[in-house]
């Protein structure tokens, strides 16, 4: 540890100027702190989102104060000691702060579902069209424009000149031929 710099801490301009610091201004740490206590605490309040760590933050700085109270010569410069130390205390804070994350050994992470070979994937892709080939032309088209080309029921209506109802009717229709085929009883 190294030892105090000697001489004052924190010289005010009346120092500079020849005049003699007026220690009169506080005569103690307790009554300092319970006449500036309040600003102090709006300034350490500036400084953290929470309220207790804005305490903590003026407790730690009022106690490096408090070690250094003997050699500052002006007390009117007090309150710039006290934000100095606030502003210092709070970014040795911030650089020492915890880190929440942890290297390890397995990846908390939960596994997600194994991708699909890609030639099983096939498999079922060319059965589904299959399936859809065997329905009636009317279903067959209704289903690739609401689910390959992703139109709306009422688009769907639209391009085929009929009513939003027989669509409706048309696909559920189709859908239930398309659950009931038995190549696709994997996929279920």
């Amino acid at each position: 540890m190294t030892p105090p710099p000697p001489g004052p801490v924190c010289t005010g301009a009346s120092t500079a100027a020849g005049r003699p610091a007026p220690h009169a201004a506080y005569p103690s740490f307790t009554s300092y702190v319970r006449a500036r206590g309040p600003v102090l605490l709006r300034t350490a309040r500036s400084l953290t989102a929470n309220p207790s760590d804005a305490e903590d933050l003026l407790q730690t700085a009022l106690a490096k104060t408090f070690v250094a109270w003997e050699r500052i010569e002006d007390h009117r410069a007090l309150d710039g000691y006290v934000r100095r130390a606030l502003l210092n205390t709070r970014t040795s804070q911030w650089r020492k702060r915890k880190v929440d994350e942890f290297a390890c050994e397995e990846l908390p992470e939960p596994a997600g579902l194994p991708e699909p070979d890609p030639a099983e994937r096939q498999a079922l892709h060319d059965a589904m069209w299959r399936a859809v080939m065997k329905l009636p032309d009317r279903q067959r088209a209704m289903v690739v424009l609401r689910y390959y080309e992703d139109l709306s029921e009422a688009q769907t209506a639209e391009v085929l000149g009929v009513s939003v109802g027989t669509v409706k009717s048309a696909v559920s229709r189709a859908l239930g031929k398309l659950r009931e085929d038995p190549e696709l009883s994997p996929v279920r």
